[in-house]
């Protein structure tokens, strides 16, 4: 069975029904068969991006958590394992939350939902 790691942008834009989501993700995201999750880095990002006013979510945090479960994604924590690979990562991506979530997929072997054109040039399985 394929698990799959949502990039923080999939799981916004499910929320909105943005155009932006291609039809493959948006397949995996509402398939209430598929087991999807999305690492706590995407909350702290979401976070951080609220403070900033970068990003506005009604409803603050708290809806993106509604998301989250309303799509029946599971929220993984950061382990140790992830950030000894993101040690070994090649350093393709500057942003450090896409960083650790290519280090997370590596770990776990996951499939990364995701547009990121730099995610896509490191050794990792993804679809969009």
């Amino acid at each position: 069975m394929i698990k799959y790691l949502l990039d923080t942008h999939a799981i916004l834009w499910i929320a909105e029904n943005s155009p932006r989501l291609s039809e493959k993700a948006k397949d995996v995201i509402i398939n209430p068969d598929t087991i999807k999750y999305v690492s706590v880095a995407s909350a702290w990002e979401v976070a951080i991006k609220l403070s900033i006013g970068k990003l506005k979510l009604h409803e603050g945090l708290s809806e993106f958590y509604q998301i989250i479960h309303s799509n029946r994604v599971s929220m993984l924590p950061i382990e140790e394992s992830y950030l000894e690979e993101l040690v070994n990562l090649p350093f393709i991506h500057k942003d450090p939350f896409d960083r650790l979530l290519v280090a997370t997929a590596l770990t776990e072997s996951m499939t990364i939902l995701t547009a990121d054109e730099n995610i896509h040039k490191y050794n990792v399985s993804w679809i969009w």
